[in-house]
C-alpha cells in the first residue's frame, strides 16, 4: 500500500484498519483523505504562508501555516483554512505541534487536525505545514493583536491593566507594531538568560581589552557595561527606543508609562509572541 500510494506507514495502517484490510478500498480511503498526495509532496519546502491571530475575550492564539508559494498564501480558501487552524489553536490543550496535529479537528470530529491538513494539501496541490502555534490569556486586562503585511508577521501582546479604553488599546497596538518592526527577543531584561549575559560579557570584555590593551580594569568594565546595555536596548521590547517617539529617545517602557499616567491606569506589558512567516526555514 505504501509503494502504491506513497503514503506514510501510519496512514496506511489507518487506511487498512478502516477498510477491513481491503487493498483497493484502502487506496480509495487514502486518496479521499488526501493522504496519498500529501505524502508525495511532504519533501517539498514550504517556506511561504501566513500568520493569523484570533482573540476571544481574555484568550488569544497565533498560528503560522506554511505553503510552498506566495501565490497560495494569498488564496482565499487557504486563508479561510488558516483561520480555522487559528480557531483550533485557541481551544487546544496540546503542548506541542505533534499533539496538536493528533487531536480531533473541531470542524469535523471524524478527522484529526493532520487529516484535515492532508485534505487541504490534496485540494490546493502544494505541500502545506502547520508549523507552530501559541496561546496567551490575560484575565486582568486584554490581549492586543497586530498583523503586518497581510500575514507576513503576526504579534500578540499581553497587557495587564485596570483600565481599558480606546487610548490604552491604541497604545497596546502601537507596542505590537513595535514588536513586529524591531524584532525583539525578550519583553524585558528580567527574561534574558543569565548564561547569555555571562557569555556576552566574556566576549565583549575580550574585545574591549584587544581594543584598549593599556586600559585599566575600571575603564574596561565601563566599556563592557555600556555595550551590554546597548545590546539589551536592542533585544528587549520595553528597552527599545519607541519608533514613534517624537524626540527619537523615548523608550517603549516610558511610552507605556506616559499613557498609563494620562489615563490614570496601572499598565504592565507582561509578554508578547511574534511569528514571522518562514523565519529560520532554509529556502531553495
Amino acid at each position: 500500500l505504501r509503494e502504491m500510494t506513497g503514503a506514510g506507514m501510519m496512514d496506511c495502517k489507518k487506511a487498512l484498519a478502516n477498510t477491513d484490510g481491503d487493498m483497493d478500498k484502502a487506496v480509495e480511503y487514502l486518496r479521499e483523505n488526501g493522504m496519498a498526495k500529501a505524502a508525495k509532496k511532504a519533501g517539498r519546502i514550504a517556506a511561504e504562508g501566513i500568520v493569523k491571530t484570533v482573540v476571544e475575550g481574555t484568550k488569544a492564539a497565533i498560528v503560522e501555516v506554511n505553503s510552498e508559494t506566495d501565490f497560495v498564501a494569498k488564496n482565499a480558501d487557504f486563508n479561510a483554512y488558516v483561520e480555522d487552524v487559528a480557531a483550533q489553536a485557541l481551544t487546544t490543550k496540546a503542548a506541542d505541534i505533534d499533539a496538536f496535529l493528533a487531536e480531533s479537528w473541531n470542524k469535523d470530529s471524524s478527522k484529526t487536525v493532520a487529516d484535515a491538513l492532508a485534505g487541504q494539501i490534496a485540494v490546493i496541490g502544494e505541500n502545506l505545514k502547520i508549523r507552530r502555534f501559541a496561546q496567551l490569556e490575560e484575565a486582568n486586562g486584554f490581549i492586543a493583536s497586530y498583523i503586518h503585511m497581510g500575514g507576513k508577521i503576526g504579534v500578540l501582546v499581553d497587557v495587564e491593566t485596570d483600565v481599558v479604553n480606546p487610548a490604552i488599546e491604541e497604545m497596546a497596538r502601537n507596542v505590537a507594531m513595535q514588536a513586529a518592526a524591531l524584532k525583539p527577543m525578550y519583553t524585558n531584561r528580567d527574561e534574558v538568560d543569565a548564561d547569555y549575559i555571562a557569555k556576552e560579557t566574556e566576549i565583549i570584555t575580550a574585545a574591549a581589552k584587544n581594543e584598549k590593551p593599556d586600559a585599566n580594569d575600571k575603564i574596561i568594565e565601563g566599556m563592557v557595561k555600556g555595550r551590554i546595555n546597548k545590546e539589551l536596548k536592542e533585544i528587549c521590547l520595553l528597552d527599545q527606543v519607541y519608533v514613534k517617539a517624537e524626540d527619537g529617545k523615548q523608550s517603549v517602557s516610558a511610552y507605556v508609562a506616559s499613557v498609563a499616567k494620562e489615563n490614570n491606569a496601572n499598565i504592565k506589558i507582561k509578554g508578547f509572541v511574534r511569528f514571522e512567516t518562514g523565519e529560520g526555514i532554509e529556502k531553495k
